[in-house]
């Protein structure tokens, strides 16, 4: 294996002018990437020119550089942050998140500056990776908008995310620039920087071509066909009987056309009214009526508020109207923080295969994900409501949770995107949802049986020893900076 001669820092000589200007510069390559509709192939070489800056720069101003720089790159998010909470709030969350990227940014510089060969090149990818680790599973948001999700177009490379979960698609994405900072700092000098360089594209090479042989599987299965509906307007608690009655029978019109047209189940998105207990039997035998009348599945999604905590159901109807099943969501957005919160997984025999239920941003979890990969679903309905500047970013997220474990996804969004994808993260259909008279998308696809992944069985394992790892990387660091100062 390589070394682990210590390397030593280069001599600062940068100005302070230069410095900030450099670090506003970073900021703005990062920004490319970390918006909502990121430049993809920008996210293999962004992180380097901020590293290289903070190790060229004396140590006490290096945090202040990162800070600036991340501050620059997270304020592209902020706008999108202020649709979905008040202003305050969404500068808080904005600055936290900088300030989370500038202390991964800050931890690593320092080991690519002083430690040897593997200590330097892993510890961007090993802290990155398990921070947002800890982030998707301590936060109410998990890793929303994650450095990983970046690469979910690149699809021999998202394969990976079936045996190691986002965590190993991040590590993989992060270690590659970490390798050019490296030598960019230090060249060819320190020994071992060669055969470690040869691993890093070795392990780039390997889980591509995992990735590659991945995709060329063919399953075979039932052709079903599917149905879309979106309308972007809603209907709130006040709302009045003739704006109901034209979204309803937009909705009714849209769902009729797709049943002539051979549906046999019908998918419309996430709260498409907000009701009052009273008022929720009414809108129950309304969409009951609607299956009956076209004969066919229809999975819809209302929100009852009033005598106790809001809650946001999606109702499963069968082709003779009978309620399936009422499944509530999990996973609480930003506006929905009061909301009483689902405990259980719906599984139903839907058109021939077997489906689960979800709401939105349910699906931005990959442990809630896991339940039902574990539950050997084969497709996952999902009824949802997006905010349009991150409607491409939710509906990639959803679409991992099924390269993870396996399965389809059908999601139907407001102010987003009409999905279905494969288990493989192929997209098969898309449009973008309208407001009135609504958009619909219709499907014909092969349904074939849930692919059995490493990740369901075993979840983030990886993610978990990376942070593991990255402890003792930070308490060794600790140790050899202050043998370094004497």
């Amino acid at each position: 294996m390589v070394s682990r001669q210590a390397v030593s820092a280069p001599a600062p000589s940068l100005s302070l002018g230069t410095s900030v200007a450099l670090a506003l510069g970073c900021g703005v390559l990062l920004r490319l990437v970390v918006q909502l509709e990121p430049v993809a192939w920008l996210a293999w070489v962004a992180p380097v020119p901020a590293l290289v800056l903070a190790s060229r720069s004396p140590h006490a101003r290096t945090r202040w550089l990162m800070v600036l720089a991340a501050l620059v790159a997270q304020s592209g998010n902020l706008s999108a942050l202020t649709r979905i909470m008040p202003a305050g709030l969404a500068i808080g969350v904005s600055g936290a998140l900088a300030l989370v990227l500038a202390g991964i940014l800050n931890a690593a510089q320092r080991h690519l500056r002083h430690a040897s060969v593997v200590p330097g090149m892993l510890a961007l990818p090993l802290l990155w990776t398990a921070v947002d680790t800890v982030m998707a599973h301590a936060l109410p948001d998990g890793n929303w908008n994650s450095y990983a999700y970046t690469q979910v177009g690149m699809l021999p490379l998202l394969q990976v995310t079936s045996i190691l979960g986002v965590p190993g698609l991040l590590f993989v994405l992060t270690l590659v620039p970490s390798a050019i900072a490296f030598v960019l700092l230090h060249g060819r000098r320190p020994r071992g920087t060669v055969r470690a360089c040869i691993a890093v594209m070795l392990t780039l090479a390997v889980t591509m071509a995992f990735g590659a042989a991945r995709l060329r599987q063919r399953q075979a299965g039932p052709s079903v066909t599917i149905g879309l509906v979106a309308i972007d307007d809603a209907i709130g608690l006040q709302a009045r009987a003739p704006y109901i009655g034209a979204i309803r029978s937009a909705y009714a019109a849209r769902v009729a056309e797709l049943a002539a047209q051979g549906a046999r189940l019908v998918v419309l998105p996430e709260k498409i009214a907000v009701t009052t207990p009273a008022g929720a039997g009414e809108w129950q035998r309304y969409f009951s009526d609607l299956a009956a009348a076209q004969r066919v599945g229809l999975l819809a999604s209302i929100t009852i508020d009033g005598g106790g905590p809001p809650e946001n159901f999606a109702w499963l109807f069968g082709a003779d109207g009978r309620l399936d099943d009422a499944y509530l969501k999990h996973h609480l957005a930003p506006p929905e923080r009061a909301y009483r919160a689902g405990t259980n997984f719906a599984v139903r025999d839907v058109s021939g295969f077997r489906a689960g239920l979800a709401i939105c941003k349910d699906m931005h979890f990959a442990s809630f994900a896991r339940e039902y990969g574990a539950r050997d679903v084969a497709v996952v309905l999902v009824p949802a409501w997006d905010f349009t500047v991150d409607r491409t970013l939710a509906a990639r997220m959803t679409m991992v949770r099924g390269v993870e474990n396996g399965f389809m996804v059908i999601r139907s969004s407001r102010d987003g995107l009409l999905t279905v994808s494969s288990a493989y993260g192929r997209v098969i259909a898309e449009r973008p949802s309208a407001g009135m008279p609504g958009a619909g998308l219709l499907v014909t696809t092969v349904v074939p049986p849930p692919i059995r992944t490493v990740y369901t069985r075993f979840g983030d394992w990886f993610g978990w020893l990376c942070v593991a790892g990255a402890a003792v990387l930070l308490v060794a660091g600790r140790r050899r900076l202050r043998a370094l100062t004497g």
